[in-house]
């Protein structure tokens, strides 16, 4: 039964709705999107008791505003930020109750960049091919707006918990991030292999939810290849020597070498690196 709402009084910076993704449509040209740090994605529904794929609210750099009309339960996980109910602060990664007409505020985060706001039984907003996840040509927006008002369940029954977190525990602070090798990798030189496997890479100004690339290049006489397939996490190498980070909302198709593959906890790790933060490179055997 859905009888509370949120409505978004300020929409902090970037924020939509992001389950784990919409997946199944690839051939049609629908990108996976989803959570950008899925582990704090599932941190903030593990709170709750909530099903895995239960949908949250995702923010960048600056939480939104929120306005619950009933009774619930929220976590806030991710980017370090000073988070207030009615002014009051509260704890992240933990349970918080909320009562009727409680207001969700927050600081610009601290480190980091990603943050989630989780809530029992996840946010209903509308389902599109299977995923509550927004992305502008499959849901109607792609971030929320300014008075924009997003359903939940009510949830009345309460029992505090008192276990948290560390949240040291939860963000990969490490700059090695483990890869594997993508299927171009085998055509680059031992040069190559060794620069790629060998340098500090930094992170550049240019991010979104699409792509983030690196600073460094990495010279590259590889031939462009035919369109081929490609994932959130996988690394193309550009006739410039540029290198692309495909992110959650990255095309399903590419025509750059694809060299590498991070693994799922380095795509989580990543995404939460700023600009001028530096990350290196490590095979999984």
């Amino acid at each position: 039964m859905i009888a509370g709402i949120v409505k978004v009084i300020d929409p902090g910076f970037y924020s939509s709705i992001q389950d784990m993704g919409r997946f199944g449509f690839a051939t049609y040209g629908v990108p996976f999107s989803g959570a950008m740090d899925q582990n704090s994605f599932r941190l903030a529904n593990a709170l709750l008791n909530n099903e895995e794929n239960d949908a949250c609210i995702e923010w960048v750099y600056r939480p939104p505003i929120l306005q619950f009309s009933k009774e619930t339960v929220i976590s806030v996980t991710g980017a370090m930020a000073s988070c207030f109910l009615n002014g009051n602060k509260i704890n992240l990664n933990c349970q918080v109750k909320v009562n009727k007409n409680d207001i969700f505020s927050a600081s610009f985060c601290k480190n980091y960049k990603y943050g989630y706001v989780g809530i029992v039984k996840g946010f209903m907003s509308d389902m599109r091919l299977n995923s509550r996840s927004f992305y502008h040509g499959v849901t109607q927006n792609g971030v929320l707006k300014k008075d924009d008002e997003i359903d939940y369940q009510e949830c009345i029954n309460f029992t505090e918990k008192f276990s948290s977190i560390s949240s040291n525990t939860l963000l990969q602070n490490s700059n090695e991030l483990l890869v594997y090798r993508g299927p171009e990798f085998v055509l680059l030189s031992n040069d190559q292999k060794h620069d790629l496997l060998n340098t500090e890479f930094t992170i550049s100004s240019v991010a979104n939810r699409m792509a983030l690339q690196l600073t460094e290049q990495l010279p590259n006489n590889l031939p462009s290849i035919l369109t081929s397939p490609v994932l959130p996490g996988t690394i193309q190498l550009t006739p410039s020597g540029k290198m692309i980070v495909l992110m959650r909302d990255c095309q399903t198709t590419g025509g750059y070498p694809r060299i590498l593959q991070l693994s799922q906890d380095a795509i989580s790790a990543i995404v939460q690196k700023r600009a001028s933060e530096k990350c290196t490179f490590k095979l999984i055997s």
